[in-house]
């Protein structure tokens, strides 16, 4: 039998991943800035301050904002999803079984990019940060958290995200401003359709399963997309090499990334008690 695998193969099964990747591996991904096809270890982000205008003097010289630069790098890092397909169970492979393979290692990825992403916000440091209070996800947590951004002129924009847990959610649920027709109209309400996300307070909610937890205590995030960034060294790639011990096809796919805050003053932490 021969041990050789098409080049054509490996590059529809890396397709596949890939579409599988974008269509479903990761929830965040899409809400921070990205720097893609990176070259070398390291990506860099820049970090703008904010200027003022100001007047100026007839026949005097137009004054400057003098407005700050700065830049923030993070190091990426190599993560695999491999799996073995024996050989023998090849013979009864079929396109659909083909697809369960691909769509679990955008999966696996998917998740790696959120973790990545998760530990981040985590790991952030603000003063507004709200403690869980034994209490789960209220409408005075929301609103500090909305006075904070506007306390600190974070861009009202459309790219304001809060991302909740599950249970998070179920507490929004319970919000009357949140969740009823005479305060957000019926046009906005979350139950329509089972959907999960919702743009409410100039943020918009959306649900996590895999934010972190320490015993009853969720940490949920309030962040802007400049606030947070991504590298990634190079697409989905996939390799498939037959090891002949396990008379199996090794199938890896794999990329290259990592994530890092970029301003803390963007991004809130709000702990909920579950």
């Amino acid at each position: 039998m021969s041990t050789s695998i098409s080049t054509a193969f490996i590059k529809q099964f890396e397709a596949e991943v890939h579409m599988a990747y974008q269509r479903m591996g990761s929830k965040l991904k899409n809400t921070i800035r990205q720097v893609n096809n990176v070259q070398g270890s390291q990506a860099r982000f820049q970090k703008v301050g904010k200027g003022t205008a100001v007047n100026k003097a007839r026949h005097s010289q137009i004054p400057t904002m003098d407005i700050s630069h700065s830049t923030v790098d993070v190091t990426l890092s190599d993560f695999y999803a491999a799996d073995y397909v024996d050989r023998l169970d090849e013979l009864k492979t079929n396109i659909d079984e083909r697809q369960v393979l691909s769509s679990n290692a955008a999966a696996a990825l998917g998740r790696k990019t959120d973790q990545l992403i998760i530990d981040v916000l985590d790991a952030g440091s603000n003063s507004n940060n709200v403690v869980h209070g034994s209490a789960g996800l209220t409408l005075a947590k929301s609103l500090t958290v909305y006075e904070a951004f506007g306390g600190a002129d974070i861009p009202d924009d459309g790219q304001r995200y809060f991302v909740v847990s599950p249970a998070g959610w179920a507490d929004l649920l319970q919000i009357d401003q949140f969740s009823r027709a005479e305060y957000v109209g019926e046009n906005d309400l979350p139950y329509a359709g089972g959907i999960t996300a919702k743009r409410w307070l100039g943020f918009m909610w959306f649900t996590h399963s895999g934010l972190s937890i320490s015993g009853s205590t969720r940490e949920c995030h309030a962040f802007h997309k400049s606030s947070v960034g991504i590298g990634v060294g190079s697409e989905i790639r996939t390799e498939i090499n037959y090891i002949p011990e396990k008379v199996s096809n090794l199938i890896t796919s794999y990329m290259s990334m990592g994530s890092t805050m970029i301003d803390n003053d963007g991004a809130i932490k709000v702990q909920i008690t579950e």
